[in-house]
């Protein structure tokens, strides 16, 4: 059975990384081929909520980012990609949303409380960003999605869209579409320092732009055992990023398995396994890499693409606020006989 699907953003503050490949953007092609209405968004009001004072660094990242959605294949043809802030209908809903949650509830939120902890906003943190669940909840029942890939830290955020979505309905008529997440079949991938985030931010990450070099050069930098000093001396796998990424990316599993064995035991330099995963990496990301390089070489293509799915996304969102509006009774138009 064919699913109505949005993506309810990626942020565009920098290119997307690896981490995001096996968190939600591996999932979307195949949803797409699958045949799914599929729509991606760029989400430039919530990159906003952390990013007021620097506007250029969004603008600057919205075509990056949406070169990256082409470069793994997402076909305009097939899934609609967006901007957020170019549908009207969303920051509407996300007004009378505001009214079916309390500022309780939002607090409980496990993914912002700890995205509130990771930026250390302390006691200054902006309402735009507290409030930010809210117009994700009006993002995804916007477009009455009834299925959401994302990674398991976001599940907090469908549990609330639910919960507004039922509060919603209960109050004014079933209108909305309650969603159901779509979690990869991989873990979160670390970042190559070995923290548990994969992010720009923490420069740790491993972009599906970067180029043959810098792969290269951020695989031999990456964070192993630190107990594995020398080659005889038997290495940790448990917590080792470079076989967590290999883990994800080799196709040949019993080679992965072969070099834990001969890693566990001694005998197998860091070198080595670094070697393999960069071999694998550059398999994965060298046609990715032509793509975006063929797309970047016709940007007004890349600019039509958003400027058009941002247009039809538009009237399908608006079509759901009116139904909204009419279910609130705020449908004035029709009060004349």
């Amino acid at each position: 059975m064919k699913k109505h699907i949005i993506v309810s953003g990626d942020r565009p503050t920098g290119p997307l990384h690896i981490g995001h490949y096996i968190g939600s953007l591996q999932n979307r092609v195949k949803l797409q081929e699958e045949g799914h209405t599929l729509y991606i968004m760029l989400a430039d009001v919530q990159a906003l909520t952390d990013n007021a004072q620097n506007p250029e660094k969004i603008r600057e990242n919205i075509v990056q980012v949406a070169l990256d959605y082409l470069a793994i294949g997402i076909n305009p043809a097939k899934s609609t990609i967006f901007i957020q802030s170019m549908i009207p209908a969303l920051p509407e809903l996300t007004i009378y949303f505001l009214n079916l949650v309390t500022i309780n509830r939002l607090s409980r939120n496990p993914t912002v409380k700890t995205e509130i902890q990771q930026k250390k906003f302390g006691e200054s943190i902006p309402a735009g960003f507290f409030m930010y669940p809210v117009s994700q909840a009006a993002d995804i029942a916007g477009f009455k999605a009834d299925l959401v890939p994302v990674g398991e830290d976001q599940l907090p955020m469908i549990e609330q869209t639910n919960e507004i979505v039922r509060s919603f309905n209960r109050f004014y008529g079933p209108v909305l579409v309650e969603a159901k997440p779509m979690i990869p079949p991989m873990a979160r991938l670390p970042g190559t320092d070995g923290q548990a985030k994969m992010s720009k931010s923490l420069n740790n990450a491993i972009f599906l732009s970067d180029s043959s070099d810098q792969v290269a050069k951020k695989v031999r930098s990456m964070y192993t055992d630190p107990g594995h000093v020398r080659v005889a001396d038997p290495g940790k796998v448990e917590g080792n990023p470079v076989f967590a990424y290999l883990d994800v990316f080799d196709p040949d599993k019993t080679a992965v398995t072969q070099l834990k064995e001969h890693y566990q035991r001694g005998g197998l330099a860091d070198t080595i396994v670094k070697g393999r995963l960069l071999e694998v990496l550059e398999a994965f990301l060298t046609p990715i890499r032509l793509r975006r390089q063929e797309y970047a070489a016709n940007m007004d293509y890349v600019i039509d693409v958003i400027l058009q799915g941002s247009h039809h996304a538009a009237t399908v969102a608006d079509t759901t606020l009116q139904q909204a509006k009419q279910a609130m009774k705020l449908d004035y138009h029709r009060m004349k006989k």
